[in-house]
């Protein structure tokens, strides 16, 4: 263990001597290092001017270089001014595209100059490029005009009405529920300007309006083609119609001017905006909004002739023959309001598509309220003459043609009063079918109170009522109006025809009737003999004379009358001359049977028996011609056999 201890002491004082010894090295280190510095602090104190001067140097250097630089690039663009100056000045006219490639250096020498402004004559080289690029624009004005002007022609009537697509009226309800309104051929736009002149213009547009020059630009495009545009029209023959221009021309010259309105605005949709709208998309391609604008700035004017004869001819007096003109220019101005919506999308061309979408919503209202005008006009009709011979009264055949038009317009009117439910719409259309039939009916019972003579009277109504069955039957108001209005109203003809032949024929018939033909006493007047089976006992021979005598005047009085009425109806006319055959004729038979033999033995019995029963039909079959003829007592009776 003591040894252990003394080698641990020696150990111990050996690190102390070895740490001493390098305590002593370490300073002696930091002593040299320290006299390193203070000799490294004055040799970087004896170079500082030097690196001062060589960095110096160095800037100078690099300030020549970018000066030589600048006033390179200065006298580049002094040059490019004095090489394209000569080529400004003479114009575009020759080369076009070495033009706008001078006028695309000008530009950037503008903008060169502006933001490159160290020396003194920066300022004079930007006015000159200035000055010249002025210059351009008002030379590429000019060819723009000449271009335009030289180019630029009316597109010919013949054309257009060649071009103009062939319509499949939609007013009319096709089997196919979605039948397009027109025909599937392409629409193909006339051709305003030559292909090769567009890219031309576009290079032009592009530069003015890059320029700051839009408003000279758009100016002369728009002239130009307006100009162009408005001779098209006037060359079809659009002209301008005031109300008070409407409310002058006769119903036939104004119907036609209405179907030349409707062609003239479909013209101007579909071909010539829709070419000017193409041409300005071409033009002004990336230019927006000036392509929108110009466009609407050219088409403006002659959308605003066409639109305002429209709300000349619907703000007008209303009167029922509009009603279907009103319609075919709302289905027109229906039809076309998409294609106006897409080309006049825009804020700068909204006048023009809300003027459209106004007139359109103007066309639907004056012709609702024109179809209300027409139901109060059948309701009120005064017509104080009569038809005098019972036929159709014009105001019948007038309303059912009237209603026959409108089952014509079905897809119409359904646009008109914004229904896209069919069988709403089909309802709707019933409902006012229906209304105008009683309308009509209870006028034509008005009127039939004009009429002294019942029978006719009842004939007048007859006649109406079936003209309205037979219509209703054999047009599109079957399905709506329905079997149960039919077979309604076909009652009530035969009600009227029955009462017909009660009013017209029951007198006569009482003379045919064998009541208070004989006689309470004796006399010369008596027939002494009777018939074997004793009919005749009894009877008055002068009583049977003014029988037979008033049978004769009545008969040729209601013959003479009746001529004179008119059943237009073959079918009807024949019907009656039957119904009252089958009652008159029989009876007839059967009294000249029972008594002709009383009369034969005396004096003049033709003279009482004029007629045979065939005499009798055959004048029955002159009824109901419409003729003003003599009674049929003038020739007097045939003689020949009777109707079996």
């Amino acid at each position: 263990m003591a040894m252990d201890g003394d080698a641990l002491a020696a150990t111990a004082l050996l690190l102390r001597d070895s740490l001493h010894r390098s305590q002593s090295v370490t300073q002696s280190v930091m002593s040299i290092l320290g006299s390193f510095d203070a000799r490294l602090s004055g040799l970087e104190s004896a170079m500082r001017p030097t690196q001062l001067r060589t960095h110096s140097y160095r800037t100078v250097h690099h300030n020549i270089d970018k000066t030589l630089k600048a006033a390179q690039a200065i006298l580049t663009r002094f040059d490019v001014s004095r090489q394209v100056e000569t080529k400004i000045l003479k114009g575009p006219r020759e080369d076009l595209g070495g033009y706008v490639a001078a006028v695309d250096e000008i530009k950037r020498n503008i903008e060169f100059f502006t933001y490159n402004r160290s020396f003194k004559n920066d300022d004079a080289a930007l006015t000159h490029a200035r000055t010249l690029l002025s210059k351009a624009m008002e030379k590429l004005n000019g060819e723009l005009k000449l271009v335009l002007s030289q180019h630029g022609k009316p597109v010919e009537p013949a054309r257009l009405l060649e071009s103009l697509p062939k319509t499949a009226p939609a007013h009319h309800d096709n089997s196919t529920p979605d039948a397009p309104a027109t025909t599937n051929d392409a629409v193909v736009l006339p051709m305003l300007l030559p292909p090769r002149i567009v890219p031309q213009l576009h290079d032009i547009a592009e530069r003015m309006i890059g320029s700051g020059h839009h408003q000279q630009c758009l100016k002369t495009y728009r002239d130009a083609r307006a100009s162009v545009l408005e001779q098209s029209l006037r060359k079809l023959g659009v002209e301008k119609l005031t109300r008070e221009d409407v409310q002058k021309l006769q119903w036939e010259v104004l119907e036609g001017k209405i179907g030349n309105w409707i062609q003239h605005m479909r013209a101007a949709v579909k071909l010539l905006f829709a070419a000017e709208w193409k041409l300005c998309n071409q033009v002004f391609d990336g230019l927006d909004p000036y392509r929108e604008a110009c466009f609407a700035d050219i088409t403006q004017n002659s959308f605003s002739v066409l639109s305002s004869t429209g709300e000349a001819i619907a703000r007008s007096k209303k009167s029922p023959e509009k009603l279907f003109v009103l319609l075919d220019m709302f289905e027109t101005m229906h039809d076309l309001l998409p294609e106006m919506k897409t080309m006049f999308a825009g804020e700068t061309s909204a006048s023009v598509r809300d003027a459209a979408a106004g007139l359109t919503q103007k066309l639907a209202q004056t012709a609702r309220d024109t179809f209300d005008d027409f139901l109060d006009a059948v309701e009120k009709d005064a017509t104080k003459t009569a038809v005098q011979d019972g036929t159709v009264h014009p105001l019948t055949s007038y309303v059912i043609n009237y209603v026959k038009f409108l089952f014509d317009y079905q897809i119409t009117l359904r646009q008109l009063f914004d229904e896209e439910d069919k069988d709403v719409s089909s309802s709707r259309l019933a409902a006012a079918t229906s209304k105008i039939m009683v309308v009509l009916q209870n006028n034509l019972d008005s009127k039939a109170k004009q009429y002294k003579d019942p029978a006719l009277t009842h004939i007048f109504l007859m006649n109406n009522i079936h003209y309205m069955v037979k219509s209703v039957r054999r047009s599109e108001a079957k399905d709506l109006l329905g079997d149960d209005w039919i077979q309604r109203h076909r009652r009530i003809v035969q009600q009227h025809a029955q009462a017909y032949q009660r009013t017209a024929w029951g007198k006569l018939l009482q003379y045919l009737s064998g009541q208070g033909l004989s006689s309470s006493s004796g006399g010369s007047g008596m027939s002494t003999g009777g018939a074997p089976d004793g009919t005749s006992s009894g009877i008055s021979r002068a009583v049977l004379k003014e029988r037979f005598k008033n049978f004769n005047i009545l008969f040729e009085e209601l013959h003479q009358r009746q001529s004179q009425w008119t059943i237009p109806d073959a079918e009807l006319r024949d019907a009656v001359r039957l119904a009252v055959a089958e009652v008159l004729l029989p009876a007839y038979r059967s009294f000249i049977k029972r008594y002709s033999a009383i009369l034969e033995n005396g004096k003049n019995t033709q003279r009482y028996i004029k007629y045979t029963a065939d005499d009798l039909d055959r004048l029955l079959g002159e009824l109901f011609e419409g003729k003003t003829r003599g009674g049929p007592g003038s020739g007097g009776g045939s003689g020949g056999g009777e109707r079996r």
